[in-house]
């Protein structure tokens, strides 16, 4: 690598870490200071989308470099374990996957631009594509992430064109391990393992546990509905039980009118029937005397 191009990645570097919103004015502060070829090289970066600049803040934040060492770890822990075992390291590292990728959401939003539903589905492509494939890794561990790489629609060059400056061939080989380093990986890795495993038996145990409420809510609520069906009946009924009653106290009502008349009538022809009677009875008198 060139002197030239050396310098080129090393703004770039920087750059590349400036929220997007900035990196076209400070580009062409760094392109017109610097001058000659690099500084015009420096112009032409292109501005990175917003998924691109989450990515490298999570390079410089070091967590995805360690990520992928841990990888690395974890490919050489599964020799000689069976499919269950490959099933559980396959689950860690879609937790590791997602946990960086959140990461990388928290320290957009540190800076001002959160990531939206989208943006943040590019980030966990490309902290994927870091974790699974040692020259996409090479590339985002540059730091300079131009957009987003996800492995499915990856065409050629696309590596090329997703990275401002030089682009790495693949991950530095790293230097060899004594036997004690590489029994301290393997437990690491063999560690990530356990406590990822514990972490999914506590998810279970807290599925199990949340159906037996949803099971336990479920029957009172057949309950509730239950009484509430007998209670309509019983509603039902006891309106028509009402509405038979007022029937009755009508017909009651008008029984009682009419033999209110009735007795009214009979005692106007008792009074008249004594009147006569106690007429009669004077006439009587009159007539002996």
């Amino acid at each position: 690598m060139s002197d030239d191009d050396a310098r080129l990645d090393e703004v770039a570097v920087d750059l590349l870490a400036l929220p997007p919103a900035r990196f076209t004015a400070a580009r062409n502060e760094r392109a017109a200071e610097i001058g000659g070829g690099v500084g015009r090289r420096i112009a032409k970066l292109r501005k990175p989308t917003v998924a691109a600049w989450a990515v490298n803040l999570l390079v410089r934040d070091g967590q995805l470099g360690e990520a992928v060492e841990l990888s690395r770890a974890l490919h050489e822990a599964q020799d000689d374990r069976d499919a269950a075992e490959l099933a559980r390291l396959g689950r860690q590292r879609r937790q590791l996957v997602s946990a960086l990728a959140r990461r990388a959401g928290e320290l957009a939003a540190g800076a001002g631009t959160p990531l939206s539903a989208a943006m943040a589905d590019a980030v966990e492509k490309s902290v994927n594509a870091a974790i699974v494939d040692e020259t996409a890794a090479a590339a985002i561990l540059t730091g300079r992430l131009v957009s987003a790489i996800d492995l499915a629609a990856l065409e050629d060059d696309a590596l090329g064109q997703a990275v401002a400056g030089s682009l790495p061939d693949a991950l530095p080989t790293p230097p060899p391990r004594d036997d004690l380093a590489a029994r301290r990986a393997r437990k690491a890795a063999e560690r990530a393992v356990r406590e990822a495993e514990r972490a999914h038996t506590d998810a279970e145990r807290e599925r199990t546990s949340v159906e037996k409420k949803l099971a336990a809510a479920r029957e009172r609520a057949d309950r509730a509905h239950e009484r509430v069906d007998a209670l309509r009946v019983d509603l039902a009924r006891a309106e028509k039980d009402a509405a038979d009653a007022d029937t009755a106290v009508q017909r009651r009502e008008g029984e009682h009118e009419d033999a209110t008349d009735a007795a009214r009538t009979a005692r106007r022809a008792v009074e008249r029937a004594e009147a006569e009677r106690d007429a009669e009875a004077q006439r009587d008198v009159r007539g002996g005397a």
